[in-house]
């Protein structure tokens, strides 16, 4: 039995340990460093995975759904994907994002969700910013890809734009993002707040449709 961490928590630099099966050599440990956070990362079928955490644990194939641990012993991610061509640079989903699709899956049955048609990764805030426009978290989610004839591209965002606000709650990493995309979101105005070059704040309605995969 083991206990699930909190990958909100999570600092780059802290050790982190990947448990598997590699190759076919099972119960196999390798350990590393969280590399970085709030990565995003587009697999084969062109699918952008986003909020990933980098560590430089090494993954190999079969390590896939592995445990990801702190020196706790506590689970923060699931081993997911690795950069063939790399060495050291692998990726595992967060577990507060497992939490979340786990309990859609026990009441849904499935997982619905809502759908902005944006690309984003967690950025940090400029401490200038933060104080101009009196914002109180200091990260913000930078949309790197809007969809053509997407809610969001209805709602005019644009790529580069920073999200910190959406549906009157603060937005500092993707997963905010996806908690709020839920079922219940779909069809709804939501007020979503952004910074444009850093300079300008703006204020949008955008409304959710659900989501076409």
């Amino acid at each position: 039995m083991v206990e699930l961490g909190d990958s909100d928590k999570l600092r780059v630099g802290q050790v982190a340990i990947a448990v598997g099966n590699p190759l076919g050599f099972q119960s196999t440990v390798t350990a590393g460093v969280i590399s970085a956070l709030g990565r995003s990362l587009r697999s084969k079928t062109g699918r952008l995975i986003e909020n990933v955490i980098q560590t430089d644990a090494a993954l190999n194939p079969g390590n896939s759904g592995g445990p990801l641990v702190d020196s706790r012993g506590g689970v923060i991610g699931i081993n997911t994907a690795i950069i063939q061509s790399a060495q050291g640079i692998c990726f595992a989903i967060p577990i507060n994002t497992m939490r979340w699709v786990v309990t859609q899956l026990i009441r849904e049955g499935k997982v619905v969700r809502g759908f902005l048609g944006i690309s984003g990764q967690t950025v940090p805030l400029p401490v200038k910013v933060m104080r101009y426009f009196q914002i109180s978290h200091d990260s913000g989610v930078q949309i790197i890809d809007v969809t053509k004839g997407s809610p969001a591209d209805r709602a005019s965002l644009k790529e580069g734009d920073v999200v910190i606000s959406l549906g009157g709650q603060a937005v500092d990493s993707v997963d905010d993002i996806h908690r709020k995309l839920t079922r219940e979101s779909i069809g709804k105005s939501l007020d979503v707040v952004i910074l444009r070059g850093w300079t300008l704040r703006l204020e949008k309605i955008i409304v959710p449709a659900s989501s076409p995969v």
